[in-house]
């Protein structure tokens, strides 16, 4: 099976193409957005992240409507980075576009050729070998973006880590060390305290994955639920909730925790 060619998605395609001439408009040194024309990439790079974290916060609440929008939001923040980069010479939007298709295409031989696999790991590990094999790495750990957050790049390092033999067998080997960090916070000066609560965060993380669970979605999740807990909080004290003793406050929580609002 051949690859769709883009005379299949002839309406997208025209889409694309008034985006990049809107994008290219407010960048124009001619009449554009004198906002849009001072910005650069490392400039623009934080709301990249924002619209990204934006469309997961619409699929997290099932809204459609929104998550359409967000999508949106984030695709012009490729169009306005391929943008500059045209500008530069360096690629355009339309080489961005083909370029992760020929990579889907390539990465997928299962589905565009003649490869087989048995299941959705074996799909994985195919993956990461193709992946591999199109850029070698220095090291095990070579491309781990540090760009991502926090706990999202430690469950990374450690699974790369993983790939080439250094982890834990078990969950059993994460959880001793958690026990053991915490140790060593309570022992800890000024000057260390945090690198050693950092380490902490590093073993939990690696004791969720040692779980099969995602940390990142896990801690997401918790967030949530304190956030709708402290709502109902607030909302059960009405106006003088600030007001309330600790004590009060705590009763409260329980209160909105049996209830199971969270």
């Amino acid at each position: 099976m051949t690859a769709p060619s883009g005379d299949d998605f002839a309406p997208a395609g025209a889409a694309f193409a008034r985006l990049a001439a809107v994008m290219r408009k407010l960048r124009d040194p001619d009449g554009g957005c004198p906002w849009d024309l001072e910005q650069n990439f490392a400039t623009i790079a934080p709301y990249t992240i924002e619209e990204a974290y934006e469309v997961a916060d619409a699929i997290e609440r099932g809204d459609m409507a929104e998550l359409r929008e967000e999508l949106g939001d984030l695709l012009l923040q490729v169009a306005y980075h391929a943008q500059m980069a045209a500008e530069a010479g360096a690629f355009t939007l339309a080489d961005v576009a083909a370029g992760i298709a020929d990579k889907m295409v390539r990465r997928h031989p299962h589905v565009f050729g003649d490869a087989e696999v048995a299941d959705a790991a074996a799909q994985t590990d195919a993956w990461e070998k193709l992946k591999a094999a199109e850029k070698p790495r220095s090291g095990a750990l070579d491309g781990v973006a540090l760009g991502l957050p926090a706990m999202m790049r430690a469950q990374k390092l450690q699974k790369r880590a993983g790939r080439v033999g250094f982890d834990w067998p078990d969950a059993d080997g994460p959880r001793a060390k958690i026990d053991e960090e915490l140790a060593e916070i309570a022992e800890a000066s000024d000057d260390t305290r945090a690198e050693e609560v950092g380490d902490l965060l590093f073993a939990v993380v690696n004791y969720a994955r040692h779980l099969g669970i995602d940390a990142e979605e896990a801690l997401r999740a918790a967030n949530g639920k304190f956030e709708r807990r402290f709502v109902a909080m607030e909302a059960a004290a009405g106006t003088g909730f600030a007001a309330l003793d600790l004590d009060a406050k705590e009763a409260l929580w329980q209160a909105v925790k049996a209830k199971k609002s969270g």
